[in-house]
């Protein structure tokens, strides 16, 4: 991530470090009891989608031919939009297909992360929440303030810094509040010139340390020129 890039408001989101991105994920993995609220991690860094949209989805909104899913309702006004699968998406796809096949037969109407009450799934209901899970898990990985809708806006980020257009970014993400495409920009300039400091020769602190010191020492030769003047005369 850049520097300064968590240092936003809480309506945007905070993005995580690459290494609280990968405690997270490998601390996810350690207890059966998080196993929910770790593949939905998984979802959300890897797709931008909100928890509510996980946890409406269905098998019938998997494409397995053309590794994307559809979100056919949302939060919001952006309506339906389908979304391709990356390496880690479609792994945590496949790995919560096999658990179906464990639960009994498989339906298209059957919810991806099915009801579970007292131990027994019913794929007809949708899981409502993983919050226990999930405060259990983000303590254990120290990262004790971490809301499950920052994973959201953490994948954004990383859109953003890849460079992708705003276009893009909403077209996989759904709606975006104009407030949070102006921050996004900036992320976006801020790797453009994280990615051009790399190509200099004076690094950005010598730079400016440079200027600071070439205007100095400007402002004391005019006051001396000025001095000299006022004796002459």
């Amino acid at each position: 991530m850049i520097a300064g890039v968590n240092n936003v408001r809480e309506e945007v989101g905070r993005a995580l470090l690459l290494e609280e991105k990968l405690r997270l994920l490998k601390v996810a993995a350690f207890r059966p009891e998080w196993q929910n609220a770790a593949h939905a991690s998984k979802l959300a860094l890897n797709t931008t989608m909100r928890s509510c949209e996980i946890k409406q989805l269905r098998w019938r909104d998997i494409d397995f031919m053309g590794k994307t899913l559809t979100i056919c309702k949302s939060k919001t006004e952006a309506g339906e939009r389908v979304i391709p699968l990356n390496a880690d998406a479609w792994d945590t796809v496949l790995l919560l297909y096999r658990r179906a096949q464990g639960l009994g037969e498989i339906q298209p109407e059957h919810y991806v992360f099915p009801a579970c009450k007292a131990s027994h799934f019913d794929p007809t209901r949708p899981q409502t929440t993983w919050r226990t899970a999930w405060r259990s898990l983000r303590a254990a990985a120290s990262l004790p303030t971490l809301r499950f809708h920052d994973l959201r806006h953490h994948a954004i980020t990383e859109l953003a810094e890849s460079q992708a257009s705003d276009s893009t970014v909403m077209a996989i993400a759904g709606h975006v509040s104009p407030k949070m495409l102006a921050h996004y920009s900036h992320v976006r300039l801020q790797a453009k010139r994280a990615a051009l400091d790399k190509l200099s020769v004076t690094r950005p602190e010598r730079a400016t340390r440079g200027v600071k010191q070439g205007v100095t020492t400007q402002i004391a030769t005019q006051s001396r020129a000025r001095a000299m003047s006022s004796y002459r005369k």
